[in-house]
């Protein structure tokens, strides 16, 4: 690959995905790429970056899909799973009594492991959440891996990557050697196509929004964008979770960290003129599901 190929694939995928790449990753690009080349019959990279200059767009869209792909798995890093059940569901539990609906958004979804984690959470509430109006909404660039995601079916590999073993045995069925996700839990998740450089608002408005480990790929000033238009989708006490390397620090101050909740933010009432609300009660005890 040449330096312009490269100097072009880094301006196309910055602009159609945000992400940012830095000059030395020419090697992840490749790695990623050659593999492409191969699958689509074209020679190397760079008759490929010639098709999506001369408007291939089915190629432009496996380029992005292929260098935004990324690793997820069952409740990663446990701890943002920790704080959603025990204390931001049980916290709305007490503050959307009164309506008793609750609105999640799983902002980069991947092959849907983290809004199936989400999932299984809400579910584990039990008679908690009887009768409650429950929307976990999953949103990814990549229409190929949603298609993966709606089908609920994983590797013994996938599984064992921080799925609790009770939490197999509870919620999936085993097929050939596969593993899929109970049709209660897959029902509980709306899979849609989004970019999130382009507007959401769309979307409405959510009590918890998880935007895990896809900001830090973003510039700073796309991930002020980002976070400022996120502010505007989130409930006034609603909770904004972020990757274990993110932050809304020096990037905006439209969200302001929880104290001693590491990776959990709340709107900032200075900005919005919103009133808080109950800001994060105390935990409720509750009756997990049987």
């Amino acid at each position: 690959m040449t330096p312009a190929d490269y100097d072009y694939l880094r301006k196309f995928l910055k602009e159609r995905s945000g992400l940012d790449l830095s000059a030395d990753k020419q090697y992840l690009v490749e790695s990623r790429l050659l593999s492409l080349a191969r699958k689509a019959s074209v020679p190397g990279i760079p008759d490929l970056v010639l098709k999506i200059r001369n408007g291939d767009s089915r190629l432009a869209t496996d380029v992005v899909e292929a260098m935004t792909t990324n690793e997820t798995f069952f409740y990663r890093d446990k701890i943002p799973f920790d704080h959603l059940r025990d204390t931001i569901l049980p916290g709305l539990i007490q503050a959307r009594a009164a309506r008793k609906s609750l609105r999640i958004w799983s902002a980069a979804a991947s092959t849907g492991q983290e809004p199936y984690s989400i999932a299984m959470c809400v579910k584990e509430m039990g008679a908690a959440l009887a009768g409650w109006r429950i929307e976990i909404v999953a949103t990814d660039l990549s229409q190929e891996v949603l298609e993966k995601s709606k089908a609920g079916l994983y590797s013994q590999f996938e599984v064992q990557r921080g799925l609790p073993i009770q939490h197999l045995v509870k919620y999936f069925t085993q097929t050939g050697e596969l593993w899929q996700l109970n049709a209660d839990i897959r029902a509980m998740v709306q899979f849609r196509q989004l970019n999130l450089l382009q507007d959401f608002s769309h979307l409405g408005t959510f009590d918890v929004i998880f935007c895990r480990n896809v900001l830090i790929y973003f510039d700073q000033d796309t991930k002020a964008v980002i976070f400022e238009r996120m502010a505007k989708a989130m409930e006034a006490d609603g909770t904004l979770l972020l990757g274990a390397a993110e932050s809304v620090v020096g990037i905006t101050d439209a969200f302001r960290p929880i104290a001693d909740r590491r990776g959990l933010y709340q709107l900032n009432p200075a900005r919005s003129g919103r009133p808080m609300g109950g800001l994060m009660p105390q935990p409720l005890k509750v009756a997990a599901a049987r």
